[in-house]
């Protein structure tokens, strides 16, 4: 899996004048946990690129970690977006989706004075001002996206991983903070702590109780 599998796709031929078109990938984590931000990553590989790239879902934790390092050492650019629990319960779920993708997106193009072509995961693209497509499975069809599955997925889990730090009776590193039966029990025995999202439904299950 390298960059250049994004030619695979039909994109406008740029006009001669115009700069090369950078592909930014962008994926997203943590649209199902009770707690914690949403976060997306968003990235532009060189040309060439070689790292052995995968959905994150399909990798080890210690080979997420590895290519994590990897990929920020080889990035033309990359940047991680997140929306907070509140804007979540403020927002929805999907809305604060797009916006952490969004603030992604515009960080990495602040890195670079060329044109871009986003290439987001799943069947939504977030409202930016450049030319997108959404891309169903793409995390497992295209580099860049791949390589923002894996930085979205190492930042959130290392939230967790400081949060499980300061409450180790929650199982944080564990679970991640979806909702396991360890999980529920844990809330229900040592209550609720800053950062639950309280538009979700087990959540505001335990606060009208």
């Amino acid at each position: 899996m390298n960059g250049q599998q994004t030619d695979l796709f039909d994109f406008p031929e740029q006009d001669s004048n115009v700069p090369h078109s950078f592909v930014i990938g962008v994926d997203e984590v943590g649209r199902g946990p009770l707690i914690g931000d949403v976060v997306a990553a968003a990235v532009i590989l060189p040309d060439g690129c070689s790292l052995p790239l995968a959905d994150s879902k399909k990798l080890s934790e210690r080979k997420r970690i590895e290519l994590d390092q990897m990929i920020r050492e080889e990035a033309v650019a990359y940047a991680i977006g997140c929306a907070s629990p509140e804007e979540i319960d403020e927002l929805n779920i999907l809305n604060a989706t797009m916006l952490a993708m969004k603030r992604a997106i515009e960080q990495v193009m602040c890195q670079s004075e060329n044109t871009w072509q986003v290439l987001v995961d799943g069947n939504r693209c977030p409202p930016i001002d450049c030319p997108c497509q959404a891309i169903v499975k793409g995390d497992g069809k295209i580099a860049e996206i791949s390589a923002a599955s894996i930085l979205a997925k190492v930042y959130r889990d290392q939230q967790m991983d400081k949060l499980d730090q300061l409450y180790p009776h929650y199982g944080f590193a564990q679970h991640k903070g979806y909702p396991t039966v360890k999980h529920l029990k844990a809330i229900e025995e040592h209550g609720m702590i800053e950062g639950y999202r309280k538009s979700f439904k087990p959540i505001k299950n335990f606060l009208s109780v």
